[in-house]
């Protein structure tokens, strides 16, 4: 049986991951705010068992098809010679996250030593999902300048495509693709000049199936024009196109789809993602996104990045998409993963945040955490 869509619950906006709901927070519920905090990156694990913690970032898993599937200091634009920067050598933790919030709203919570360690001190993706784009480029560069002073690579998701999750959980983004476009201009406008990483639009190909031959092929030229868009702003931004996970399309659809999407073009995309939210291990992860790769073409410096947050367990036999029991953390974020075309393990989703069971969708859940981590 075929796994349907990661599902990405996205309420609100804010700079950071997923903000939620309106409404008091209750005494296991942390107050919506943004992501990670800033820290070294931790060194290569081993791979997960259900023992291990490993990473995730934003509510995913199968579901029915009814309910969707940095180099030195920032330095502004000069039209004279400038030395080129180094290599950032790890990523970039968010100093505000939901996590920390209750880390030290908490200090005296038994679980907090294991939350905080295991989970808010690991670097996560910060999450653009608003549709309002008027304060979109300084909470971009926000992001950027963070990670740029710090010489840190900050991994960002914009989630803002009309008609995302089809409907279903995360429904949403801008009211058409026009404004799309503009609204990806305005993200763009903030990436500044250092390597940052852009998971671009999680479910928009691998979902959209959903969508008639003309929709289709409207969203994927606004996907194209994006990845454009983001590499001609920042020549030095990884972009990243969707490729689902290994147990949704195979692989030769998921190829046609992205290649249509402009996820072979190096003018527009550095490779694929995949596993966003979601719960498949990361040796089948591994195989399937080299097996989406060898089918796309295009250059050969093409390469994958996986969501690694919440499938130390691997995924659940029954399919269960929301906060299912028995999840662990995965692989710690990374960029170095000793695997041909892999280009890093994320921590797309952050765990903790409940796809919507274990606390309202969005929030950070401190139960859902500790269970995962310990």
């Amino acid at each position: 049986m075929v796994a349907v869509a990661s599902v990405v619950v996205a309420v609100g906006a804010v700079t950071g991951t997923m903000s939620a709901a309106g409404g008091k927070a209750g005494p296991d519920r942390a107050r919506p705010v943004a992501t990670a905090s800033a820290g070294p990156e931790p060194p290569p694990a081993a791979p997960s068992s259900p023992a291990v913690p490993s990473p995730s970032s934003s509510p995913s898993g199968a579901r029915p098809p009814s309910a969707g599937a940095s180099p030195g200091p920032s330095v502004s634009r000069t039209t004279g010679p400038r030395r080129p920067a180094p290599a950032p050598t790890g990523l970039y933790l968010h100093p505000e996250s939901r996590v920390l919030d209750w880390v030290r709203a908490n200090p005296d919570d038994p679980r907090n030593a294991v939350i905080a360690s295991r989970i808010a001190g690991r670097p996560a993706a910060v999450w653009f999902t608003d549709r309002d784009p008027d304060t979109l480029t300084s909470r971009v560069r926000a992001v950027t300048a963070g990670g740029a002073a710090q010489g840190r690579v900050p991994v960002l998701v914009p989630y803002a495509i009309p008609g995302r999750d089809c409907g279903g959980h995360s429904r949403g983004g801008t009211p058409d693709l026009d404004a799309y476009d503009a609204w990806i201009d305005r993200f763009a406008a903030g990436l500044g000049d250092g390597e940052v990483i852009v998971i671009l639009e999680p479910d928009s190909i691998a979902q959209s199936g959903c969508l008639s031959a003309g929709e289709r092929a409207d969203r994927f030229a606004s996907l194209v024009r994006a990845g454009r868009v983001l590499k001609e702003a920042d020549p030095r931004a990884r972009v990243y196109f969707d490729a689902g996970h290994s147990g949704w399309n195979a692989p030769a659809q998921q190829a046609d789809w992205l290649r249509q999407a402009g996820a072979a073009s190096a003018a527009s995309s550095d490779g694929v993602f995949s596993n966003v939210s979601n719960f498949h291990a990361t040796d089948d992860e591994i195989g399937y996104v080299r097996a989406v790769l060898d089918v796309l073409g295009g250059p050969p410096g093409l390469g994958a990045v996986i969501d690694t947050s919440r499938n130390g367990a691997g995924a659940p036999a029954d399919g269960a998409w929301c906060d299912p029991a028995g999840r662990k953390l995965g692989r710690p974020p990374t960029l170095r993963t000793g695997e041909a075309r892999i280009d890093g393990y994320l921590w797309v989703k952050l765990p903790g945040e409940s796809d919507g069971c274990a606390g309202a969708p969005g929030t950070f859940t401190p139960s859902y955490a500790y269970d995962l981590a310990r």
